[in-house]
């Protein structure tokens, strides 16, 4: 476990249950920044045994500096990520409370979406699931999220 610093970027991660492999893999290919002191990245299987689980997810959601959204069709689909916390960012990026970035991990119809303005991840918007080599796509995400963490 990394140590936490005061300057270091709350990121919140949101995805759908059913790309749970996705979100751990992008957590593996984050440690680095997290062992610089850059970030700390929080999503939903952090939340202990006994905790109330929405009042969690809004506090971490509300406290993000960066959100990171993993898009599917199921991410979509879920009404919790798509009505709750996908409207929260949305409305704390607008304020300009937060910086919000979409990683398209599989291929679905995401450009009528809330979202379907903002630059997404990885580069060209190519699905995680289709590059030939997932490492060289997360790759991608990590360099596109260390130039966000410049900017902030």
């Amino acid at each position: 476990m990394s140590v936490e610093k005061p300057d270091a970027v709350e990121i919140f991660i949101s995805y759908a249950h059913e790309d749970e492999l996705f979100v751990s893999e992008l957590n593996k290919h984050l440690s680095t920044l997290r062992r610089q002191g850059m970030i700390t990245s929080w999503y939903d299987r952090d939340i202990a045994a006994g905790e109330a689980w929405s009042e969690e997810i809004n506090t971490r959601l509300n406290r993000a500096a960066l959100i990171l959204f993993l898009i599917s069709a199921d991410f979509i689909n879920s009404d919790y990520c798509y009505d709750v916390e996908l409207k929260r960012a949305i409305e704390r990026q607008s304020r300009q409370e937060a910086w919000v970035i979409p990683i398209i991990v599989r291929p679905c119809d995401w450009k009528g979406t809330p979202f379907a303005h903002l630059q997404a991840l990885p580069d060209g918007s190519k699905a995680v699931s289709k590059w030939s080599d997932r490492d060289e796509a997360f790759l991608n995400i990590i360099r596109g999220i260390r130039g966000v963490l410049s900017r902030l």
